[in-house]
């Protein structure tokens, strides 16, 4: 559920890089409805990590050190990538600030996407593989 929005939106900036390089008209329209397609994704992202964030079984230092950055990180890649979606394919005027927020969408989600990774893989967030909870450490 979460990867499909990852690989969209970087894939709509990239995209959108190489349309201004390249100047193809076709290339900014395939952008959008990449970016399109990403943002949906991270919607339905966006709610079940909402809704199941409360039940995310992870110690309190965890949840205050990585849980809540995760979420506020990727809810500021939501709002970017709605922004971003506004003018279609790509607009004419602040091009250079649409394609720097594209970018910096790119970097929010990998450091959103970082706290999760580690949630999941270091603080067995969700999962059954070791006791319950795991204490946070750097």
């Amino acid at each position: 559920m979460v990867h499909f929005p990852i690989a969209f939106l970087c894939g709509a900036a990239l995209l959108y890089f190489i349309a201004v390089v390249a100047g193809g008209d076709s290339l900014k329209w395939a952008a959008l409805w990449m970016l399109v397609l990403g943002t949906l994704g991270a919607g339905v992202a966006l709610a079940s990590g909402l809704r199941a964030g409360e039940g995310v079984m992870v110690a309190a230092s965890v949840r205050t050190a990585l849980l809540d950055h995760h979420k506020h990180w990727m809810i500021i890649a939501g709002l970017l990538a709605l922004w971003a979606l506004a003018a279609r394919p790509m607009p004419a005027r602040f091009r250079w600030a649409f394609l720097a927020s594209l970018a910096l969408l790119c970097a929010i989600i990998a450091r959103g996407a970082d706290y999760g990774g580690r949630m999941v893989y270091d603080y067995n967030a969700g999962g059954n593989a070791c006791g319950q909870p795991i204490d946070f450490s750097k």
